[in-house]
């Protein structure tokens, strides 16, 4: 199967915690966060334009920190307009950015990059919420 999020190819990640039993690298998460992503983890700013069509609309900060619990690694950004960062995770060589396609043609530039960090993120109560939410139907479908 091809999937369209960018760096899906090389997406071969490990999970460093038995937390997921049914995730075992980033397309396994793309696929369970398929069927959880939804307007209540999109970020408010954007959530009138939420639809399943483009399920990854306002999900980066959250999922890639959530990635992050599973893989390790770092979650970096690339800066946006307002102020706000995309964000997308780097594991060693492997690099992916699951919410990608909400960007549809546009190229992001990967490439120096900041460093993002969860408690500046989650210093927004209703992100830290967001993330927790997401969260929290993963271990569901996951059986946990």
């Amino acid at each position: 199967m091809e999937y369209k999020f960018w760096g899906w190819q090389n997406a071969d990640a490990k999970p460093i915690t038995d937390e997921y039993p049914k995730i075992h690298n980033p397309i396994d998460l793309y696929d369970a966060l398929s069927h959880i992503w939804c307007a209540d983890t999109c970020a408010p700013r954007m959530r009138d334009s939420w639809t399943k069509d483009n399920m990854t609309l306002g999900q980066c900060s959250i999922t890639a920190f959530l990635a992050q619990d599973i893989f390790g690694g770092e979650v970096y950004g690339i800066p946006r307009q307002g102020g706000n960062f995309h964000c997308f995770n780097v594991i060693g060589d492997c690099r992916f950015d699951l919410t990608s396609e909400q960007f549809g043609d546009e190229v992001l530039d990967y490439d120096n990059t900041p460093e993002q960090y969860r408690e500046t993120h989650f210093a927004k109560e209703e992100k830290r919420l967001r993330y927790e939410y997401l969260k929290s139907e993963l271990q569901r479908y996951c059986g946990k």
